[in-house]
């Protein structure tokens, strides 16, 4: 495991603070989630502006396809794509 030093403002290592205590958890440990889930934020984005494939998003959050599904369902985020490629992909995989 890594170490790495980071520089916090009063608010943020507030945060931190009250959150390792509503869970009843190492600060280390709530901040190393709080990383993982601005993550999980900065990349379901992407995908909501097209620049992520539902393949990639699954790639890059290192869970299966249907994990990243049920994700996107529990968070209300709809797939980024139009009706007309909808229809264009469903035709591709009629053809195949």
């Amino acid at each position: 495991m890594s170490v790495i030093s980071v520089r916090l403002k009063e608010a943020e290592m507030q945060k931190i603070q009250e959150l390792s205590l509503l869970e009843q958890k190492e600060k280390s440990a709530v901040a190393r989630e709080l990383i993982n889930h601005g993550w999980e934020y900065f990349m379901i984005k992407r995908y909501r502006q097209g620049k992520l494939s539902l393949g990639a998003l699954a790639q890059r959050l290192n869970v299966p396809v249907s994990d990243v599904i049920d994700l996107l369902a529990e968070l209300g985020v709809e797939a980024p794509i139009e009706f007309e490629d909808y229809l264009k992909g469903l035709n591709v995989l009629r053809t195949l």
